[in-house]
């Protein structure tokens, strides 16, 4: 298995992002290619590459955050991400991480890759870990804001597989985000979509409403991508506040000389911190195209990169893709409500 890494991208690129996939051929175990630029990554790797498995692939130029993600990909052939993405299609690497910009990756991926016959748009899939012991897939997270009830049933039908493959769970508990449980609730978009999914054949278990996304009511959680990525926008922000808290009170408790304190503080605290952490659950899941991309936080630094890389390697190990372009994603006959009947 060879992994693919975009070195040049992300706000600690790409030292940070070398020491992750350093970490991450000892603890896993994989080959790893870097892309980027050679020069720079030769001196990050001269230390490990003769006990690891590093190979270094040429990628002179870099798609920055701020540049337009559909110009950077045409002006720029030779960048870190479509070096790495051409890779993937070539069966040079078997999966392609990123922490650069999300919009290049995506579109770059969309337009080298290709989607996944019977797929209309792709999506971002991220597990959430709220609850330690049942963690949920939430998709999409962001690559499609407008959408109708069939993308969303796509959605729901990769989401399942995913989770089916990763979670190991034979017949995953798909639900629907809404503002309410009853079939009724909702705008437009939920009222339609919930009778297909209920048709479809899934496990679908009905409206989730955003407190019951911890209970372990649900393994997917279905939505557009633009609630999705408030979802996943405020759960980051919850880990920075409690990362913050956590700080102020070890400080208070240590001046105040009540070392038992802080360690209970920081115990209760960083428990939940460390499962609503981007660092902890390393990256985002690209499906329906026709490779395992996964998308890690544009800040991550080597921990978040390493356990990126390891959910490429449950991605290829679990033959994610394969499963997904197995799938018929034709669209169930919803049967006839009683007003239409009449």
């Amino acid at each position: 298995m060879i992994i693919a890494v975009d070195a040049m991208g992300g706000e600690y690129a790409p030292h940070e992002i070398v020491k992750g996939a350093l970490k991450a051929a000892e603890e896993y175990k994989i080959a790893i290619a870097l892309v980027g630029k050679k020069d720079i990554l030769h001196i990050l790797t001269a230390k490990n590459k003769r006990k690891l498995d590093i190979t270094i692939v040429e990628a002179p130029e870099v798609i920055d955050d701020d540049e337009s993600p559909i110009e950077a990909v045409a002006n720029k052939p030779n960048s870190s991400i479509a070096v790495g993405i051409q890779l993937l299609k070539e069966g040079k690497a078997q999966a392609f991480v990123s922490a650069g910009s999300t919009g290049a990756v995506f579109f770059c991926a969309f337009m080298t890759l290709g989607r996944v016959e019977g797929i209309d748009r792709p999506a971002i899939g991220s597990i959430i870990n709220i609850n330690v012991t049942n963690p949920f897939l939430l998709i999409d997270c962001g690559a499609n804001p407008n959408c109708k009830p069939k993308h969303l049933l796509q959605f729901a039908q990769m989401g399942s597989i995913y989770a089916r493959e990763i979670f190991q769970i034979p017949s995953p508990r798909v639900a629907l985000l809404n503002n309410g449980e009853e079939e009724k609730k909702g705008n437009q978009l939920a009222n339609d979509t919930y009778p297909v999914l209920k048709a479809s054949g899934l496990n679908f278990v009905g409206n989730i409403e955003g407190q019951f996304l911890s209970q372990n009511k649900a393994d997917v959680v279905v939505t557009d991508g633009f609630t999705g990525n408030i979802v996943l926008k405020t759960l980051e922000g919850m880990g920075d506040t409690f990362l913050n808290l956590r700080n102020v009170g070890q400080m208070l408790s240590r001046a105040s000389h009540g070392e038992s304190r802080a360690m209970l503080f920081d115990t209760s605290v960083g428990s939940l911190l460390k499962r609503i952490d981007y660092r902890e659950a390393g990256g985002s899941c690209l499906l329906g195209l026709n490779g395992n991309v996964i998308i890690a936080h544009g800040r991550s630094r080597a921990r978040a990169i390493k356990n990126a890389i390891g959910v490429a390697k449950r991605s290829v190990d679990r033959k994610v893709t394969e499963m997904i372009q197995q799938e018929d994603f034709s669209e169930p006959v919803v049967p006839a409500t009683e007003e239409e009947e009449t």
